[in-house]
């Protein structure tokens, strides 16, 4: 049994961490959230660029950019679920089913084209060289992200209550935002079959 002690810290956590995952706070949440795993993932991609190639220098302002979209995204993705999960309630795996084809097919490419027209006005860039490189790595990042999100869309659907849907889509997504950092940011766009063959491509 736990000392009375540690009872007491566990409930006085609780009662600090518990609003944040209701009303108005919720939303602060996964906002904050959303900005920070996609300004981590782009630490770890940048930290492995620097292994690779020490000459690289951390670029902050690169960091700070993904923080900055990611953050905008936020009350995107808080209300997009909430309104998925208002149009079809419920947990039975046609609902689910449901959520998992519109939020792949509307949700996914809507979100990342947010993701890369922020991206380059954060950068100093124009819209339409947002655009351009959206259409230039849409295929590319879209079946990765066939991939990675139903599996891991129904668990959140079927298991999660809906106040913790984005920010556990935010702590799984570290993997993906590594990713999405390095698909962003990187120089030349090799063209490859499949990309189930990327991931550790990536890391050799």
């Amino acid at each position: 049994m736990l000392p009375q002690a540690s009872k007491e810290l566990l409930a006085r956590m609780r009662f600090f961490w518990k609003p944040l995952f209701q009303g108005r706070y919720l939303l602060l949440t996964n906002t904050v959230t959303c900005g920070g795993m996609l300004a981590l993932g782009d630490c770890v991609q940048q930290t492995w660029e620097i292994y690779k190639d020490p000459s690289k220098v951390r670029s902050w302002k690169r960091t700070g950019c993904m923080f900055a979209v990611g953050t905008a995204l936020g009350p995107c993705m808080h209300y997009w679920y909430q309104w998925l999960d208002r149009l079809y309630p419920g947990r039975a795996m046609k609902t689910v089913t449901k959520k998992v084809l519109i939020d792949q097919l509307i949700g996914s490419p809507t979100i990342w084209f947010g993701f890369f027209i922020g991206m380059s006005v954060t950068e100093g860039h124009t819209v339409s060289e947002g655009l351009e490189e959206f259409k230039e790595k849409f295929w590319e990042f879209y079946k990765a992200d066939w991939c990675v999100w139903p599996p891991a869309q129904i668990i959140n659907f079927y298991f999660l209550p809906p106040k913790f849907r984005v920010i556990y889509m935010n702590f799984v997504t570290l993997g993906w935002d590594v990713y999405i950092s390095y698909l962003k940011h990187r120089v030349s766009l090799p063209s490859r079959a499949c990309v189930c063959v990327r991931f550790p491509q990536m890391w050799n």
